[in-house]
């Protein structure tokens, strides 16, 4: 497996933005790269294993940095959590959507950025009533559809802030990307 300037570039622009979100300063729930760093992998990486891996792995040295960072009392944000499975699980799910994304359409990521913050609050508030998820008074959600309703609502707040997050993200890991290809790691001319 051959791993050019252009995944070296994404992996790294990956690591940053998911070690780096988590100390932004009151950064509100639901507010996280996870979404468009799937779609950035999905959309730029060429190698399909490495664009489901990039994003998984970057994500996990990430939690990993946090997790060292908490137990020894340098962090208030720990690493693991429950439901971290099903969430990367999503998060590489989210891939394929991002290889329906032309990384050179400002249209395409913006659509994109929307299908996958959906879809996410789809399938990850679906994930957490069939799982017993706990409600804000930490009740289980009953297992019928009122229960369903009442989770998805809870969700709402959460899937406001995936759609800002993930295009702002987006905007950041994609108009990063387009520069540094442009500007940086110059594409060598043949004669």
């Amino acid at each position: 497996m051959k791993i050019d300037k252009s995944t070296l570039v994404s992996f790294i622009l990956l690591v940053l933005i998911a070690s780096l979100y988590r100390v932004m300063p009151g950064r509100p729930f639901g507010f996280a790269p996870q979404i468009a760093m799937a779609l950035f992998a999905g959309s730029v990486v060429n190698d399909k294993k490495l664009s489901f891996l990039l994003p998984i792995l970057s994500l996990f040295i990430s939690d990993v940095i946090y997790e060292v960072l908490y137990r020894n009392g340098l962090s208030a944000i720990g690493g693991f959590y429950n439901g971290q499975l099903l969430n990367y699980i999503l998060f590489a799910a989210l891939t394929i959507v991002g290889f329906f994304v032309n990384k050179d359409k400002i249209v395409d990521i913006a659509l994109g950025a929307i299908a996958g913050a959906t879809g996410y609050f789809l399938l990850s508030n679906f994930g957490v009533w069939l799982s017993g998820g706990l409600d804000i008074n930490n009740i289980p959600y009953p297992k019928t559809a009122l229960g369903l309703v009442d989770c998805f609502a809870a969700g709402v707040p959460f899937y406001k802030m995936s759609i800002y997050s993930t295009l702002f993200f987006s905007t950041i890991l994609f108009g990063s990307y387009y520069l540094i290809n442009k500007y940086v790691v110059k594409p060598v001319a043949v004669a």
